[in-house]
């Protein structure tokens, strides 16, 4: 799940690690994906075929710090947070990103807003 994921991450440039391999999903690639257009993550790749598949993850620092300063997750398995795209608002005035899952896959705040799309809030970072 993708709050694995995203806590390896944190603890792997905590760790000032150069990257990190992990078992491989849809959701996590896509995610993983949104984070490296928004610069986040350096690079990330698939490795491997089915069943065995892994994502290849290279982070990022930026004057020796990592690229990801915090993390916030919204929804969980027991409380989901669902969100209309007229309400969705700037994170860290504009330094951070809100993911979300929408009906067209896993997009950032901005594009959701401007495609006019809702969806359920996963989690902020900055």
């Amino acid at each position: 799940m993708y709050t694995d994921l995203l806590t390896k991450i944190k603890n792997a440039q905590s760790a000032k690690k150069t990257g990190l391999k992990t078992y491989y999903s849809n959701m996590d690639f896509a995610i993983l994906e949104v984070l490296v257009k928004h610069k986040f993550l350096q690079d990330v790749s698939k490795k491997g075929r089915m069943p065995k598949r892994a994502i290849d993850i290279t982070l990022k620092y930026k004057d020796g710090e990592g690229a990801i300063s915090g993390l916030k997750f919204l929804s969980s398995p027991s409380r989901r947070l669902y969100l209309g795209y007229k309400d969705i608002k700037s994170v860290r005035q504009g330094y951070g990103l809100l993911i979300l899952s929408t009906p067209k896959g896993i997009m950032d705040g901005r594009t959701a807003k401007k495609n006019k799309l809702g969806g359920q809030l996963l989690f902020e970072v900055w």
